[in-house]
């Protein structure tokens, strides 16, 4: 697997990350660049790690991973966008949670780094560099995050309560269409 493929990998995991960089953005009032940071560090730390994991597990680990990785994703994206919602309609002056504290990030790391487990697993069956792919994979979603808080930043400047609501609504949607896609209810795609 070359340098381009494990691009592209990176990439389609990155989405995840990227789109709720964009949420979290959105509920940021004033963004500096430490926060930007922050959360392009934590999305892309936890998605270069997540198929490290699965990379040494192998095969051993894939049945149980593959069982309930969607679940998981549901859940953790439906809290965390529940609660962008609430938020959002409770804060009478628009403020929303513009929080990046521990507790809220890893769940949102790991609640989007849960296919890059799965991908490290299938790393195991080729002949890979994993310590690139891992940098690579690492790079890409901590470039893509960081891009994601600015334009979500951007746009809940204008848009203000209906954008974090948006931005909730996505989060919950995301994790349903994981979850349907796994169920097989959609199509893979």
């Amino acid at each position: 697997m070359g340098l381009l493929e494990i691009t592209l990998i990176g990439v389609g995991l990155a989405m995840d990350a990227f789109a709720v960089s964009v949420c979290k953005g959105i509920s940021i009032k004033k963004l500096n660049y430490k926060d930007v940071l922050i959360i392009a560090l934590y999305f892309g730390i936890f998605q270069a790690i997540m198929p490290l994991i699965g990379y040494l597990f192998g095969t051993t680990f894939s049945k149980f991973v593959s069982y309930i990785d969607h679940w998981i994703v549901f859940v953790l994206l439906s809290i965390i966008g529940g609660k962008m919602i609430l938020d959002s309609v409770k804060d009478e002056e628009g403020k929303g949670d513009d929080k990046i504290n521990f507790k809220t990030m890893i769940i949102l790391a790991l609640a989007t780094s849960i296919d890059a487990l799965a991908i490290g697993i299938t790393f195991a069956f080729f002949e890979i560099n994993i310590l690139k792919a891992i940098l690579v994979i690492g790079v890409v979603t901590f470039l893509l995050s960081a891009l994601g808080v600015k334009i979500g930043n951007k746009f809940g400047d204008k848009f203000g309560k209906k954008a974090e609501i948006a931005g909730g609504i996505i989060l919950i949607i995301i994790g349903l269409k994981i979850l349907l896609e796994h169920l097989g209810i959609l199509a893979l795609g």
